[in-house]
């Protein structure tokens, strides 16, 4: 064979190889999208498009029993809700319900995950039982905290009465009922942040918290300034998951007292209840939707945003 031709067969075989090679390249490159296009249509189908159709949805206004038309509205839903008296309690009750339900539900998890923190017997015991009302359907919760509410024959009275007490009326007193679903919110879930708490608990440094403890500090100077500050990021997070879930229930408002008395324990959600199967105008529950969902991001960014800037001052 020429030289010549042996140029040529190599020049072939060095085209074919690269060719392929190059094949290869473009099915490793699709490989990534192939493999994802299963959650991404799922993705798409239950998250993203659903998004869309609340969007739309927000713009447009259907009378309901008029037989009118759908008619675009712009954002004449969102003006409606936003000078909506009863969007501004919802609002209200909502923060007064968030605050009241967080503040005790942290202070309560850290204190259970500090006392079973080591690996005891008795430790054991109570970790079950700090964490088995997390285990109890929010439905079911509120339908035993209905027993216990009911005024003058309701466990909580029960015992207030032998104490030569007289309890309110605690689901019927506008004054009252508000605080008594934040009692219950906050015996559901302190149990489990408390997990949260305990696995946060395994990153504080020992050599910190033992060289504090050879200075000389107390169990409260080394709460405050070795603990809580290495807790941050694990604060920051419990944080962000219980206002999600504060502002995502609402059946217990739904069992217990169906927004009453007087709009007293009506919350963003079941406003927006209300507004889409009470009174059929999905359009203005629609924008509320938008506008609590707004709430909440803003809320959340800004809770980690604060936690942020505390864990690095601290650090």
């Amino acid at each position: 064979m020429s030289v010549a031709g042996a140029t040529g067969i190599f020049d072939s075989v060095q085209r074919s190889s690269a060719m392929a090679a190059s094949a290869r390249r473009r099915r490793m490159r699709l490989l990534p999208y192939v493999l994802l296009a299963p959650s991404l249509l799922f993705l798409g189908l239950f998250t993203y498009l659903p998004v869309a159709r609340v969007v739309v949805e927000s713009l447009y206004d259907k009378p309901h029993g008029t037989g009118a038309a759908t008619s675009f509205v712009g954002l004449g839903n969102y003006a409606r809700v936003l000078t909506d008296p009863a969007f501004h309690q919802a609002a209200l009750n909502n923060l007064i319900y968030a605050v009241g339900v967080l503040v005790p539900t942290l202070v309560l998890a850290l204190a259970f995950a500090l006392a079973v923190q080591r690996s005891t017997r008795l430790s054991a015991v109570l970790r079950t039982v700090f964490f088995f009302p997390s285990l109890v359907p929010l439905v079911a919760a509120a339908s035993l905290f209905f027993f216990i509410f009911l005024p003058g024959v309701g466990l909580l009275d029960y015992y207030l009465a032998r104490l030569g007490l007289r309890g309110p009326n605690w689901l019927g007193d506008s004054d009252v009922a508000l605080w008594s679903i934040i009692g219950l919110t906050v015996w559901k879930n302190a149990g489990y942040y408390m997990l949260f708490y305990i696995a946060g608990l395994q990153n504080v440094p020992r050599d910190t918290v033992e060289a504090a403890m050879i200075d000389g500090a107390n169990s409260w100077q080394r709460l405050r300034f070795v603990i809580l500050p290495a807790l941050a990021p694990t604060t920051a997070f419990v944080t962000v998951i219980a206002l999600i879930q504060l502002l995502t229930s609402v059946d217990h408002v739904i069992v217990l007292t169906r927004g009453g008395p007087s709009n007293a324990t009506n919350l963003l959600l079941y406003y927006i209840f209300q507004s889409a199967h009470e009174n059929f105008e999905y359009g203005k529950a629609a924008a509320a939707t938008l506008i609590s969902v707004a709430i909440l991001l803003a809320i959340s960014f800004g809770s980690l945003r604060i936690m942020e800037r505390g864990a690095r001052g601290n650090g």
